[in-house]
């Protein structure tokens, strides 16, 4: 085992060192996502909504889970997220996240008017007849 001059092994220098650093690393990844995540929130929130004839083409959902230590208790959640995909008349296509509840309501195939705000649909209203 090497020494350092301070008869504390030289290792225990490089802990000291590396773990202020990862801890500082983690704290700013942590406050980034958060301020990321409401960046994203606002950006949506504050976008005109607008309506559209469009075609349901696809849905799907995104389950995130994780974990987490309290005092030795480890507790487990997740959170599922809805997508719808639309396809509008100009053939171009766009996928949505659901924040209405819509994802029940609506099946691939179903044509109508949908609102949009920014990356999420707000509203789908069924057309009977007409098609895309």
């Amino acid at each position: 085992m090497m020494n350092n001059g301070f008869g504390s092994p030289a290792g225990f220098d490089l802990m000291i060192t590396i773990i202020p650093i990862i801890i500082v690393i983690g704290f700013v990844i942590v406050i980034g996502t958060v301020i990321y995540r409401g960046a994203k929130y606002v950006q949506n929130a504050t976008s005109p909504k607008e309506s559209t004839f469009a075609k349901v083409v696809a849905k799907r959902m995104d389950v995130q889970q994780s974990s987490h230590n309290h005092d030795g208790h480890i507790s487990h959640s997740s959170h599922t997220y809805y997508y719808i995909t639309l396809e509008f008349v100009n053939g171009q296509r766009q996928e949505f996240l659901d924040v209405k509840n819509l994802y029940g309501l609506v099946v691939e195939g179903d044509t109508g008017y949908a609102a949009t705000q920014g990356e999420w649909i707000v509203a789908f209203e069924r057309n009977s007849g007409a098609s895309i």
